[in-house]
């Protein structure tokens, strides 16, 4: 499980060094595509072969399916940290997350998001007040 907030940032090749809370976990092989609103999304090789299986269960047939695997899986990139625990975020993903050198980390459960400095603290703020105030049921039966 990945927790916690961290900001390292970008170097000059587009490298950025992990958490060091998080290197462990993913020291074995990772994969970065993009994710949801702008981030980039970072699994475990093992996490994102679980979900691949998960995806695979979907019809061909439906067209948001489709879309939705294409630009997950034409995006991603895999790689193994160096030494460093240092990763290299091709330019595409950093142009697609809008990274330039300030970045945030998160931990998100089963997997790391990588943010814009900027974009992270404009969603944070547009959400934690909503966070906050949840009086109905986000996730049934769990809360």
């Amino acid at each position: 499980m990945f927790l916690g907030t961290h900001e390292p940032r970008l170097d000059e090749k587009g490298r950025l060094i992990l958490p060091a809370k998080f290197r462990e976990d993913l020291s074995a092989g990772l994969v970065i595509t993009k994710g949801q609103e702008r981030c980039l999304y970072v699994f475990p090789s093992a996490e994102f072969a679980t979900l691949t299986e998960q995806l695979r269960q979907a019809p061909v047939t439906v067209k948001g399916a489709r879309d939705y695997m294409r630009v997950m899986f034409a995006g991603a990139h895999d790689e193994i940290p160096d030494r460093q625990g240092r990763i290299t975020i091709p330019q595409a993903l950093r142009t697609y997350a809008g990274l330039d050198r300030d970045c945030v980390v998160i931990g998100a459960n089963t997997r790391v998001e990588i943010w814009d400095s900027t974009s992270w603290n404009q969603y944070l703020s547009d959400r934690e007040k909503g966070f906050a105030e949840v009086s109905e049921e986000v996730f049934p039966g769990l809360f």
